[in-house]
């Protein structure tokens, strides 16, 4: 139990042996592009005495008629250019090529009944099958393509009953964060009339008698501001099987904290109710339980106050066991009896390492402990009593996931995958540690083996030591002039690891090359590596990237006008502030569903909850903090700016699509006769979660269309030559 925490033969071609034909150079006034006028207001606002000019504060009712109408004509201008760009049709069909490859999840195993999803390679929505033997034949479950015609109704969330006879499972519908509930009999197939609105970031946990699950939910926003008004007062519910939604039981919520987030499980011998909570995306929770053996127990305090991270993996009888960094940077194991709560009292289970210590789980009475060495994956098996037992064995540089189960088990599976190689299933003997094969997919148009991936270190602008990862084909040569996409995110404690992309792999093999650096404000190092990029010090997070890119330049694996800058969300702001920093750093830069008003960011949704990492404008300092790097904030006329590709989606409740908007707005009007500046926004989308492979295929090919045509390069050259060597389409 974890409770829940608040992406052939060889071609011998590279890319810089195209030919330079049908791009060209990209900027100048030839190019230049007949952007959608957009009015500039006159809105002025006083932060702590600091005058700060929003002409485009319009833009932030996305409702409203003059916004869907400057929305349309920059979708139609970006949909024009971008499908004029020769090559087009031919990157879609190579990527869907790769892409089209099976993916499974990890199994697990509730009652006698195995729970795993499944992915033909092109389906939009993965599937969910169920079975009593792993190694024989398995039924659907649910399978959410049926849900639309277009594959936007996505599956977000599952929790089965511990006998595996019901499944609790949450849809969402045109990528919106928002999820609605419904229960499916395993047995029937059939859904109960059972359905639960307004939920939002949440799992749910079932009671182990099966009457019933813990949820959260919001209150339902006033009618038509559903995917703009702010998300206040989480509260967590119990929902009792057969009955409305609105007879639910509240169990737990914060009246005097509008911003806390919430989550629960119940732990795996039914006894317990563990819930955490922490204020927005601060790592920093407290714990409460409440003891379901005793009827209408209140729920008592454990972790009274958020002063670290506190995951509990599970219990042992009247001991929680916690993952923290209480007094361990890097997280260790630690065991709480719940008598005596007290750190004084706490029993070390597994110490705190030079590695962090990512998650733990507890499995067939051991526990499972996944550590990141340098940003990848390393996974040993301790007794319950902290002894070590082993490693679990590793194909290599990368990522697993899984290792999830319950106490009586003798087997648990996990996935493993690198940027080169797709995710493979194993199965984990826990009374032997042997491992072995469950599920492998064959790739079509890509071998692993013709590629590889090292890790290299390069200094900060303060000397600060960053991890690298750079992907390409094997041999490929320093010239200088390789093409070259450099990815980042650097935040909210989210570490970044090597997996495996049908992006990424499409693009090492056209020749091109990948690059992840690992910046501060992730969580590759533990809490200092984490705080060392967060609020006044987040311009650690632009500097680190700056050096990854000039680390690429100095070290010839590209040049900057062979240098795409990518990232999203989070990573969306971190491409927006450095390419305003730094306009002379690459030739391209892809902005997506990206935070770009740093100064109004807390209006919108739940993104008062990024108040943790980001700082407030509240406070003075903060403000002048974010201030100094706010992308929208930040843009200059008379720049030569990258060519940027801008991409949001029309139902994005998680980063508001006005930030795109207004981004978008300010520096077509900063820079109108320079490289193209586009705005792309999908309709029926979201963030990111749960969209469908065919929206997925569409938004990768216009990225390499459009960093390709920044770059002065023509794709076809390289299908064509591809054709020739391999004799294959």
């Amino acid at each position: 139990m974890q409770a829940s925490r608040p992406v052939h033969r060889a071609i011998l071609c590279a890319f810089s042996a195209l030919a330079l034909a049908g791009g060209g150079d990209s900027h100048g006034a030839a190019d230049a592009l007949p952007y959608p006028e957009a009015l500039r207001g006159t809105q002025v606002d006083d932060y702590h005495g600091t005058k700060v000019a929003d002409p485009y504060r319009w833009l932030e009712n996305i409702d409203s008629q003059d916004t869907g109408n400057w929305v349309a004509a920059e979708d139609r201008l970006s949909r024009e250019f971008l499908d004029s760009i020769p090559g087009r049709s031919s990157l879609a069909e190579r990527l869907r090529n790769v892409w089209n490859f099976e993916r499974w999840s990890a199994p697990v195993r509730y009652g006698k009944t195995w729970l795993y999803t499944h992915n033909d390679g092109l389906q939009n929505q993965s599937v969910v099958f169920v079975s009593s033997d792993l190694s024989g034949p398995a039924r659907v479950l649910i399978d959410p393509n049926t849900l639309s015609n277009d594959g936007t109704v996505a599956l977000r969330e599952m929790a089965m009953s511990a006998d595996g006879s019901l499944l609790a499972y949450a849809v969402s519908d045109a990528g919106s964060d928002w999820q609605v509930w419904h229960v499916r009999d395993v047995a029937t197939g059939k859904d109960l009339p059972d359905k639960l609105e307004w939920s939002k970031f949440g799992s749910a946990s079932w009671r182990k008698d099966g009457t019933g699950f813990y949820y959260t939910s919001y209150d339902p926003p006033k009618p038509g501001s559903g995917l703009k008004s702010a998300n206040e007062y989480l509260k967590l519910y119990f929902h009792r099987l057969g009955t409305p939604q609105s007879a639910d039981g509240l169990v737990y919520a914060r009246t005097d904290k509008p911003d806390w987030f919430i989550a629960s499980d119940v732990s795996d011998d039914g006894r317990y109710l563990v819930i955490q909570a922490s204020l927005g995306s601060d790592e920093h929770n407290l714990v409460a339980i409440q003891d379901l053996s005793r009827p209408n127990a209140a729920v008592t305090p454990v972790i009274p106050a958020p002063t670290a991270t506190y995951d509990v993996v599970g219990n042992i009888g009247t001991m929680l066991v916690v993952r923290t960094d209480d007094a361990a940077p890097r997280y260790r194991v630690v065991g709480i009896d719940l008598a005596h709560p007290d750190p004084a009292h706490w029993r070390s289970i597994v110490p705190e390492g030079p590695d962090t210590l990512n998650f733990a789980s507890l499995v067939g009475d051991q526990l499972i402990v996944h550590r990141l060495k340098d940003a990848h994956s390393a996974v040993q098996r301790y007794t319950l009593q902290g002894r070590l037992l082993g490693d679990v064995e590793l194909p290599g540089l990368g990522t697993v996931s899984g290792f999830q189960g319950h106490s009586r088990d003798t087997e648990v599976y996990y996935s493993f995958s690198s940027f080169s190689t797709p995710p493979s299933v194993y199965r984990l003997d826990l009374a032997t540690g042997h491992v072995a094969l469950w599920r492998t997919p064959t790739l079509n148009g890509f071998i692993p083996a013709d590629f590889e991936t090292q890790q290299v270190f390069y200094p900060s602008k303060d000397g600060t030591r960053i991890p690298l990862f750079i992907t390409a084909r094997k041999g490929t040569k320093l010239t200088g002039e390789n093409p070259t996409l450099l990815y980042g995110y650097g935040g909210f404690n989210i570490p970044i690891t090597p997996k495996f992309s049908a992006t990424v792999a499409t693009w090492v093999q056209m020749g091109g090359v990948y690059a992840v650096a690992n910046l501060r404000g992730g969580g590759e190092y533990g809490r200092a590596w984490h705080e060392a990029g967060m609020k006044a010090h987040k311009q650690n997070v632009f500097d680190d990237f700056i050096a990854a890119a000039e680390y690429l330049h100095g070290m010839r694996w590209t040049n900057p006008q062979r240098l795409a800058l990518y990232g999203g969300s989070n990573g969306g702001l971190l491409v927006g502030a450095v390419e305003e920093q730094r306009p002379d750093l690459a030739g391209a830069a892809v902005v997506q569903v990206g935070v770009m008003d740093m100064l109004r960011f807390r209006e919108f949704t739940v993104g008062k909850a990024w108040e943790a990492d980001y700082g407030s404008v509240a406070d003075p300092q903060e403000f002048r903090t974010l201030y100094a790097y706010s992308p929208y904030h930040n843009v200059r006329s008379g720049v030569d700016y990258p060519a940027t590709l801008i991409m949001t989606g029309d139902h994005d409740d998680r980063v508001y699509p006005a930030h795109s908007f207004k981004f978008a707005a300010a520096m077509q009007h900063a820079d109108p006769q320079g490289r193209p500046i586009l705005l792309r926004v999908e309709t029926r989308a979201g963030h990111g979660q749960g969209l469908p492979t065919a929206k997925l295929i569409d938004q990768v090919v216009d990225m390499f269309a459009f960093v390709l045509h920044a770059f002065g390069m023509n794709e076809p050259a390289a299908v064509a030559a591809t054709r020739s060597m391999t004799g294959r389409r």
